[in-house]
């Protein structure tokens, strides 16, 4: 292959990165939509195909299972070879990777079990209640994120220092259990993964010198999501005499909230020194308005690393702005608007509804069932997070190691065969004081037991004994298969009276599916079934399953990440919901917020609509609002702003749409919702200010303050039960 077909279809900046020197450090700026995969795997093929550096030579790191399958996908076609055995995968997958090939350097056995969140979820709940623990001063998910925060910043219980903080110390006491429970039960959960794998380089000088010498090209995708764990594991195989190739977006680092650190991007100029920097900055995805306008809107964040999106694919529709009556009334005219664009030959999946908050899809979906458009939400329950997969997992998991005691939790009553709680207590008190396993535990204590009680824990245990000898040279579908139909699992989901549709006993057999697709890697340190149940906890972790159907698509901007559509509709932008409320005093929280507000901006291709409601419910609250700053931040001319029309009675009809003189129609006069209320819009008299009129509320019973806008005073905050206003 010829350095032309590598390059081809490159604009200048893609080809300058692509085509680096094979010793060159490098960081590549690449803006939403500048084709940043393509640059990815077009850079490995280069290095192999023009550099002769062989492929086992080079890490390529992506933060999602689809983003690793697609490049994989992508290498595969322009090598015109299968590259199965080169490290590219998630950080996640690459970790785990690391630890079954060097399992008792990392103090584990062979076969040990990843936890998902809700296995941790429930270890962390049974031993707050093994030690009196009170959850409600003490919630289990508040103990499980602060056990998962520590470990994302690189730091074991021990290491933690309380001070006078009462939670601090009573979750530490929790984590100091739980990793004690997870070294005795040869467990693993997701941030242990990252841990676990770069503490075994750090601590085994040989094993990470082979390593650096091993990778002499590391590919790291979307570098602004790195959290400090992520970002030692790379730093510590990068010896100077290796080289790093960064991607990323300091713009659309919108993660903070689950440990991403955006300064990781801006500390590569000196950890990784020299670096040169190549900003991607034509886009493929969006038209100039929408481009103009989310360049104006992230300008406003400091410290940035500095790039101006652009285009030759033409300024485009103007941006519509939609001034809603309320969230009923934005949903309807958002939902017109696609009604609109179908009827004009778009399709359902064309057009997805963004929005900061999950509680703000209730309204949407309610207009959308009214007015027949089929549509889904997507980031889900994932296929391996849902019940009955776990339950099919938990058997193949418990045949292939009966020392695995979270899968024996799991199954060990399900289908229901008379093994109560009780036993159950016996069986884990037993467990707890010889140090063994449950299901050993289960053996020597069912001797013990009542007649009935005994029976029934023989019973399950045969079962196991029986399925574990009678699938062991099975085909891994057909072992599936065997162990769904002899556990009693597909007969049970089979004759599950609240699963109308048939969807559970559809999920097994498409269980059966993946085992049967399932591609093994020959040269892996895992059998085959170690394999799919690795796949399976670790997929958990990642992409949401969703299908790829004619719907229109509902997410949040958060799932919306790497994603792009023809027509995006971004609701509920105002002051308290976006930006959030617990972003306002915080600066780094606000540009964040920002950052997030852009990522949704740039989803769109050809036609964005941004809208925003007066009054809004909202968990059970009714919020009156101003509009979000970030509408501010936008220039007029990329906007096409369009009001919602009252009728005199208060009720809408339809949308108008206004050319209106003054740039900001924020602050104009709001109309009043009613006669004689305190509403948004009403005018007021006060005794010592004078006129006004009401802008916004806050608060409630006797502390609830009202905002109001006077001609003479300006804008005041007062107490609503001293403020004596007259109705003007």
């Amino acid at each position: 292959m010829n350095l032309s077909e590598i390059t081809d279809g490159l604009n200048d900046k893609q080809h300058q990165s692509v085509a680096l020197g094979d010793a060159q450090n490098a960081l590549i700026l690449a803006g939403a939509g500048s084709g940043k995969t393509r640059v990815l795997t077009h850079r490995i093929a280069y290095l192999v195909t023009q550099k002769n550096i062989h492929t086992d030579s080079i890490l390529a790191v992506t933060f999602t299972n689809k983003a690793a399958a697609e490049m994989r996908e992508r290498l595969g076609a322009l090598l015109r070879r299968p590259i199965q055995s080169m490290w590219v995968g998630t950080f996640h997958g690459l970790a785990h990777r690391l630890l079954r090939t060097h399992y008792e350097k990392a103090g584990l056995s062979s076969g040990f079990q990843i936890l998902d969140a809700q296995d941790q979820f429930r270890i962390v709940k049974r031993l707050m209640k093994e030690n009196n623990i009170d959850e409600s001063k003490f919630p289990v998910r508040k103990v499980q994120w602060f056990i998962n925060q520590q470990k994302d910043e690189g730091i074991r219980a021990q290491d933690v220092d309380a001070g006078y903080n009462f939670f601090i110390k009573k979750s530490l006491e929790v984590f100091v259990l739980y990793e004690a429970h997870c070294r005795a039960n040869d467990l693993i959960d997701f941030a242990e993964l990252l841990v676990r794998s770069y503490e075994l380089l750090k601590n085994n000088t040989e094993l990470l010198e082979h390593y650096q010498t091993r990778f002499s090209h590391i590919l790291v995708d979307e570098f602004q999501d790195t959290n400090t764990v992520q970002y030692k594991w790379v730093r510590q195989l990068f010896t100077g005499n290796n080289n790093v190739f960064c991607v990323g977006d300091d713009d659309q680092s919108i993660y903070g909230w689950r440990g991403a650190k955006i300064e990781n991007i801006t500390k590569l100029k000196t950890d990784f020194a020299p670096i040169q920097t190549i900003r991607l900055e034509q886009n493929y995805r969006s038209i100039g308005n929408i481009l103009a306008a989310s360049n104006a809107l992230i300008a406003n964040n400091s410290n940035r690393m500095g790039k101006s999106l652009w285009t030759d694919a033409g300024d485009g529709d103007l941006i519509n702005v939609y001034e809603a009556r309320d969230e009923r009334n934005e949903a309807d005219y958002v939902i017109r608007s696609i009604k609109k664009l179908i009827k004009d030959g778009s399709s359902a999946s064309d057009c997805a509804i963004l929005y900061r908050s999950n509680a703000q899809s209730r309204v949407f979906e309610e207009v959308l069932i009214k007015h027949n458009i089929p549509y889904i939400i997507y980031g889900g329950l994932r296929f391996f997070e849902r019940a009955e997969i776990k339950d099919a997992l938990g058997y193949v998991r418990l045949c292939e190691s009966t020392t695995d005691s979270v899968a024996f939790e799991r199954v060990v009553n399900f289908p229901t065969r008379g093994i109560g709680n009780a036993t159950l207590e016996k069986v884990r008190e037993f467990a707890r004081d010889q140090h063994t396993n449950l299901f050993q535990a289960a053996i020597q204590v069912a001797s013990s037991l009542p007649t009935r009680a005994s029976n029934a824990l023989n019973g399950f245990i045969q079962l196991i004994e029986q399925m574990t000898d009678d699938s062991k040279n099975l085909d891994l579908d057909e072992k599936v298969a065997y162990l769904l139909n002899h556990s009693g699992l597909m007969t049970h989901y089979a004759n599950d009276k609240t699963d109308k549709t048939g969807s559970k006993k559809e999920n097994l057999e498409g269980l059966i599916s993946k085992a049967k697709r399932f591609n093994h890697d020959k040269d892996s340190e895992m059998n085959e079934v170690v394999g799919f149940i690795s796949l399976a906890s670790l997929d958990s972790s990642g992409d949401a399953n969703t299908p790829i159907v004619d719907n229109v698509q509902l997410m949040t901007i958060h799932s919306a990440k790497g994603l792009e559509f023809p027509n995006v509709f971004l609701g509920g932008l105002e002051e308290d919901l976006f930006p959030s409320r617990q972003s306002k005093d915080e600066p780094h929280l606000m540009d964040e917020e920002r950052r997030l507000c852009y990522v949704g901006m740039t989803r769109a291709m050809k036609r964005l609509t941004l809208s925003f409601a007066k009054k809004r419910s909202l968990h059970g609250q009714f919020l009156y609002a101003y509009p979000s700053r970030f509408l501010d931040e936008i220039p007029s001319k990329h906007v096409n702003k369009v009001k919602a029309k009252f009728t005199p009675q208060g009720g809408t009809s339809g949308a108008t749409q206004a050319n209106y003189n003054d740039d900001d129609i924020y602050n104009q006069d709001i109309e009043p919702e009613a006669n004689g209320q305190l509403s948004v819009g009403a005018g007021v008299k006060h005794g010592k200010f004078g006129y006004g009129t009401i802008l916004n509320f806050e608060g409630e019973g006797d502390s609830a303050r009202i905002q109001i806008k006077f001609k003479s005073a300006g804008t005041k905050w007062l107490i609503t039960s001293y403020a004596n206003l007259e109705f003007v």
